[in-house]
């Protein structure tokens, strides 16, 4: 393992993005176990940070993370130095706690425990799986299969492969599309497939009772749902149900209701 660890993470200068990557998933789960601790009102659990009674949302924490670790990061001058590595975990953390109110930042509300709060554990999972991909030496757009292949040949790969990916995400299919990004063929199966039937493809060009559809409607039914279903239960697992409807009104980590803050 340490042999294996040296020659693919080390030796390929990806030992910063491992240490990201590791502090990233680190904090997540940290932070989801501390807030649910929180919402269960365990007295051995430190609550809310509300110095002067304001909550202070441990996105605020993630900022300052963020910025010391990427200002550190481009300070130091040795990608495979202890310091590096430390930046680079810094950042992860940072990274962690803010995407994990992803939602919060989106619509300027405190939507973390209602329905709408379950875009942030989406989007952190996407970015460990984009992350991961980039770590087994993925590169992004095709550019592995054609290095060496001359540049007309290397930017015209490229431009196919980012058109198929915009459409697979236009069509709806956000992981598809994103995953497509590394591996082309996937984005060509999203962009070949019929597009969801919310999605900005199928509202441009699936007329209302058409046949295309009738028929996104049926696989959507069909397919889609029980994998959402199964994604719900899998984050419900990880991150906690949500438990409160979305309003004008949010509520703190630890589930209690409040009014709206800027």
């Amino acid at each position: 393992m340490g042999d294996w660890f040296t020659r693919e993470i080390a030796d390929t200068g990806r030992l910063r993005l491992f240490c990201f990557l590791v502090a990233f998933i680190g904090g997540f789960l940290f932070i989801r176990f501390s807030v649910r601790m929180i919402r269960r009102q365990v007295r051995w659990w430190p609550g809310n940070v509300t110095p002067g009674g304001q909550h202070i949302h441990h996105v605020v924490f993630g900022l300052v993370f963020m910025c010391v670790g990427g200002v550190s990061g481009l300070v130091v001058q040795d990608g495979s130095s202890g310091l590096a590595v430390a930046a680079a975990a810094v950042f992860g953390v940072g990274m962690a706690l803010v995407l994990d109110e992803f939602a919060l930042v989106l619509h300027l509300e405190d939507v973390y425990w209602s329905e709408q709060g379950r875009l942030s554990v989406e989007v952190v999972f996407i970015t460990i799986a984009l992350c991961g991909l980039l770590l087994l030496g993925l590169k992004p757009l095709g550019v592995n299969d054609v290095a060496g292949d001359g540049l007309w040949v290397i930017v015209a790969v490229i431009v196919f492969d980012l058109c198929v990916a915009v459409v697979a995400l236009l069509k709806g299919k956000l992981w598809t599309g994103l995953i497509g990004v590394f591996v082309g063929v996937v984005a060509i199966v999203g962009a070949v497939r019929l597009a969801r039937p919310d999605s900005p493809w199928a509202r441009r060009r699936y007329p209302p009772g058409s046949r295309k559809e009738r028929r996104a409607v049926v696989r959507e039914r069909r397919y889609r749902r029980p994998v959402q279903r199964f994604g719900d239960r899998l984050s419900d697992v990880i991150a906690g149900r949500p438990s409160i409807s979305a309003g004008t009104g949010g509520a703190d980590e630890d589930g209690s209701r409040r009014g709206r803050t800027r």
